[in-house]
C-alpha cells in the first residue's frame, strides 16, 4: 500500500472522528450561563399496609385556570384512576441572556393530564380516548415536550390569566392573574418565557404539567397498635427529610423526622403548631435541598390551602434520583446546573380521621364531609375493610348525609 494512500485513510479516519465529535458535541452542548430550577409534588394515600392505594387522583383536586391544556376526552373527565398524582411541576429557567432551549419530560407507568404553554407533543395523545382502568393494564408511560421554549430575560411579558367572569386576559406584572393557586409559582425572579405556537408566541414564567400514575412510592407509613406512625424507605437512597403534618379544625401540629435511612417511628404531634412556623420550617428544607429562597415561598404558597387541610398526613422530600427515574427530563442545550425537588404527600388513615368522619356521618353534615374532599372514597373503603359489619351502615350515613345536604341546599334556595 503507497504512502500516499496511508495518508488518505488516516485523514479520512480523523475527519470522520471529529464530525462525530462535533455531532455529539451539538447535541450535549452545556450552556453555561443558564440555570434550570424545578419543583413538584407527588401526592398518595396509604393504606393499612402503609403503601400508596388506588384510588381517583383528578376528582376534586384544583382546578387550574381555564387557558391551561388538558386532556379534552369526556370518558377521561370522569376519573382516572391512579396511585399517585403528581401535582403541578413547574420548570423555571435563569439566563442573562436569550436563549433558546428544547424539553422533554417522560412519566413512568403514567399521563400529563394538565400543562401551560402549548406543547410540540403530549404521549399518549390528549385526542384519543382514555377510560379510567387504562393504568392499570400495563400503559408503559407517557410524557410531554416543548420543542422551541425561549428564555427571555428582557422580555416584556404579560403572562396569560383570567377576569373576575373567567375569561382570558393578559397582565403585566411579576406574576399575573389571582385567585388561582396557578399564578403563585409566578412570584420569583425566574426570566420569562415564550413558546411559539400555530395560535403566536405562548409568555409564561414557567413550564407547567402534571398528572397521574401508578408508579411506587418510595416510602411506606402505617400505625402501630400504639399509635405511633412507623415509616420504612422503600428507596436506595436515604429520604432527605420527614415531618408528620395533623390538623383537626382550628389546631394543627406537626413534628420534623429529619433525614430517614431505613426504618423510624414518630409520635403523633402535638396541635399546638402555627402555619407561620411550619411554612418558615419547610421553606428551610426546600432550600436546603437546593431551591432558591422565592421558589421556595413559591411553592409553599401554592400549595399552602390543600397542605395544611383537614386530617393526618407525612411530608418527605422525594430523594433527588428517585424524579430521574420516574420523571426523566431532557433539556438541550443542557443547563449548566440542574436542580430538581419534589416533595411526597402521604395522606395517613389514622383513628382520629375515621372518628372525625364516624361523627360526621352519624350528624349528617355535608361540610364537615366535603372537608376531606378527593381522599373521602379511599378513606371510606379503609374504614369499611377494616370493619366489615359496619360497612352496610357507613354506606346509609353517607347516602343520608348527601340528600340531607342537598335538601337543606334546596331550601336555602
Amino acid at each position: 500500500m503507497s504512502s500516499a494512500t496511508v495518508r488518505f485513510r488516516v485523514a479520512g479516519i480523523v475527519l470522520f472522528c471529529l464530525t462525530l465529535s462535533a455531532g455529539f458535541n451539538a447535541q450535549n452542548r452545556i450552556s453555561p450561563n443558564l440555570v434550570a430550577h424545578e419543583w413538584g409534588t407527588f401526592t398518595s394515600i396509604a393504606g393499612r399496609n402503609g403503601q400508596a392505594v388506588r384510588w381517583l387522583p383528578l376528582r376534586g383536586s384544583a382546578e387550574p385556570p381555564r387557558f391551561v391544556e388538558h386532556f379534552s376526552d369526556a370518558q377521561f373527565k370522569q376519573g382516572l384512576a391512579g396511585t399517585v398524582r403528581m401535582e403541578t411541576p413547574v420548570l423555571y429557567f435563569y439566563s442573562p441572556y436569550e436563549a433558546v432551549v428544547s424539553v422533554k419530560v417522560g412519566f413512568s407507568r403514567g399521563v400529563i393530564t394538565e400543562w401551560y404553554p402549548h406543547a410540540s407533543q403530549v404521549n399518549p395523545d390528549p385526542r384519543k380516548a382514555l377510560d379510567r382502568e387504562a393504568l392499570f393494564r400495563g400503559h408503559g408511560g407517557g410524557g410531554i415536550e416543548w420543542d422551541s421554549v425561549t428564555v427571555s430575560p428582557n422580555l416584556a411579558a404579560r403572562f396569560p390569566g383570567e377576569d373576575r367572569a373567567g375569561d382570558e386576559t393578559s397582565y403585566g406584572d411579576s406574576h399575573g392573574g389571582q385567585g388561582n393557586q396557578y399564578y403563585a409559582d409566578r412570584r420569583t425572579s425566574a426570566s420569562p418565557l415564550a413558546v411559539k405556537t400555530a395560535a403566536g408566541d405562548r409568555q409564561e414564567k414557567i413550564l407547567f404539567y402534571r398528572g397521574v400514575s401508578t408508579f411506587s412510592v418510595p416510602i411506606s407509613a402505617s400505625l402501630s397498635s400504639e399509635g405511633q406512625v412507623r415509616l420504612a424507605n422503600l428507596a436506595q437512597n436515604e429520604i432527605p427529610s420527614v415531618l408528620l403534618f395533623e390538623r383537626r379544625g382550628d389546631k394543627l401540629g406537626y413534628r420534623l423526622g429529619g433525614a430517614l435511612p431505613s426504618e423510624m417511628s414518630l409520635e403523633p404531634p402535638e396541635l399546638t403548631g402555627t402555619l407561620e412556623s411550619m411554612s418558615r420550617d419547610l421553606e428551610d428544607i426546600l432550600t436546603s435541598q437546593g431551591l432558591y429562597p422565592d421558589e421556595a415561598h413559591a411553592m409553599l404558597e401554592t400549595w399552602r390551602q390543600s397542605w395544611f387541610e383537614e386530617g393526618s398526613r407525612l411530608f418527605y422530600i422525594v430523594p433527588s434520583r428517585f424524579p430521574n427515574t420516574i420523571l426523566p427530563l431532557t433539556i438541550h442545550p443542557a443547563p449548566s446546573q440542574t436542580v430538581r425537588v419534589f416533595v411526597g404527600r402521604l395522606e395517613l388513615i389514622t383513628p382520629a380521621t375515621t372518628q372525625a368522619l364516624e361523627k360526621i356521618l352519624a350528624s349528617r353534615d355535608l361540610t364537615g364531609l366535603q372537608k376531606y374532599d378527593r381522599f373521602l372514597e379511599p378513606i371510606l373503603k379503609e374504614m369499611e375493610e377494616a370493619n366489615p359489619a359496619a360497612a352496610a351502615q357507613i354506606e346509609r350515613d353517607l347516602d343520608a348525609t348527601y340528600r340531607s345536604g342537598m335538601l337543606r341546599l334546596q331550601t336555602a334556595k
